[in-house]
């Protein structure tokens, strides 16, 4: 019985020496991450690849880094325009590490003297572009143009770190409360300007379009005029002419003579109506045939 259960004690012993061992051993590295491998001091080996790995225990430390995109919030910062005018920043950027092996030897691995690094290279380079620039210009360029030239700069500044600045971005960018409402009026006094120069250009373009179909207008009613007066003198001439005819030919003028006196005759006569006559008169004659 007795040896019985000193075996067991020395199966579990050796067991437990086993998971021991194992467990200095064996290390796990996870999805966007990398483990770096120190040996004695010095970087033995840096572990990108998903799974379980080895190192040689009691010897071998491992250090392991998160390597996917990070978002840290920088504080507020005030900043002066080239046309000396103050503002407040406030930036946030997405950052990552991109050589494990950089980063540990520089900044030891350690996340917050990382961020301390990028909220100066931020800095700094906020600063430099906004002292670059006049306060309106700033503003127009609020956006994808300010945010890539203060990214561009700040990475200058960053990768001996083994860090990368992905976006280095002003989430915020406003005026001290002290020369808020001047700048406020300002910017509304030049918009004020703006629209009543267009205004002005739109009322004297409308004055020109208005003149212009004034003008064509003018000679439409001109031309359609003369043209009037054309078909009409050609219509008189026309006239003229049928009426010549007709007294040229003596039995078309006698006939023409009788149409128009019947005319006059019932002009005179109306309707319901007596007329007396002349026997010597021209319209008598017309209807009695006397000569």
């Amino acid at each position: 019985m007795g040896k019985t259960i000193k075996k067991v004690v020395i199966i579990a012993v050796a067991c437990l020496a086993v998971l021991i061992l194992f467990g200095s051993t064996a290390y796990t590295v996870h999805p966007n991450e990398s483990a770096i491998v120190i040996r004695l001091g010095r970087i033995q080996n840096i572990q990108s690849k998903t799974g379980l790995h080895f190192r040689v225990p009691f010897i071998d430390t491992v250090n392991t880094v998160y390597t996917g995109d990070i978002l840290y919030d920088i504080p507020t910062s005030d900043v002066i325009t080239s046309d000396k005018k103050s503002m407040i920043a406030d930036d946030y950027v997405v950052w990552t590490i991109t050589d494990p092996k950089k980063y540990y030897q520089t900044l030891g691995a350690i996340r917050g003297r990382a961020e301390e690094r990028i909220e100066a290279a931020v800095y700094n380079a906020t600063k430099n572009t906004i002292s670059s620039m006049k306060q309106d210009d700033i503003i127009a360029a609020r956006g994808n143009t300010l945010t890539n030239l203060i990214t561009e700069a700040s990475n200058s500044d960053i990768a001996q770190y083994g860090i990368e600045i992905k976006i280095a971005e002003i989430k915020a960018l406003d005026l001290p409360d002290d020369n808020k409402e001047a700048v406020y009026e300002r910017m509304i006094s030049e918009r004020n300007n703006i629209a009543a120069s267009y205004t002005a250009k739109g009322e004297a373009e409308a004055k020109k379009i208005m003149n212009e179909t004034d003008k064509e207008v003018s000679i439409t009613v001109a031309n359609a005029k003369a043209e009037a007066a054309k078909i009409e003198a050609e219509g008189e001439a026309e006239y003229m002419r049928i009426l010549s005819d007709a007294y040229n030919d003596e039995g078309k003028a006698d006939f023409y003579n009788f149409i128009r006196g019947l005319d006059s005759l019932k002009a005179l006569a109306g309707e319901d109506k007596t007329l007396i006559l002349d026997k010597n008169s021209e319209l008598a004659r017309l209807l009695y045939g006397l000569n």
